[in-house]
């Protein structure tokens, strides 16, 4: 397989991942274990086999990387732990490399489709302002999860994140064509 193949395969076997997931996230509000889990064990033997052990550690410094920095936001009551597990899963299998790319193309996808939910609920305003009160809320308490604007209470806009991730990992998989 040539370099450019290899590239090219690992975003997007974690767009196919993530697709996976974010189905089951838009139907039942739930990420399965039996995605994330083989998810990430695959990206390790997936890097191992392609590219030896130093793919392998780079695979797994990429799942923890990806692992950690949604942790901080399912710490803070704004995600659930099936989002964190499906993105250190594609993390892992679309290697170190693809990390920034992964990273930040989740995010604007997020904030897009957030943005774009609370627009077609007519709760823009309002969802601004609540932006406002976490910012000030995690300025002075940290990582705890608010009150009132997490994602344990039912009564505020809820993003199924697997989206995001989806649209994340297939951003990724497009850029590599540039």
């Amino acid at each position: 397989m040539t370099h450019l193949q290899t590239e090219l395969t690992y975003p997007a076997i974690a767009a196919a991942c993530a697709m996976a997931g974010s189905v089951f996230d838009v139907k039942s509000r739930r990420i399965p274990n039996f995605i994330t889990i083989p998810g990430f064990l695959f990206g390790l033997c997936l890097h191992l086999a392609l590219g030896g052990w130093k793919q392998l550690l780079s695979a797994l410094a990429a799942g923890i990387i990806c692992g950690f920095v949604f942790l901080v936001f399912y710490i803070a009551g704004g995600m659930g732990a099936g989002d964190v597990k499906l993105m250190m899963a594609v993390g892992s299998i679309a290697g170190l490399t693809h990390v920034p790319y992964l990273l930040v193309l989740t995010a604007l996808c997020g904030g897009a489709m957030a943005l774009g939910l609370a627009w077609s609920r007519g709760a823009l305003r309002q969802t601004i302002s609540n932006v406002g009160e976490l910012a000030a809320h995690h300025g002075s308490e940290g990582l705890q999860p608010h009150p009132d604007l997490n994602i344990s209470n039912a009564a505020t806009l809820r993003l199924p994140y697997g989206l995001a991730i989806a649209g994340g990992c297939l951003l990724t998989l497009y850029f590599q064509f540039q």
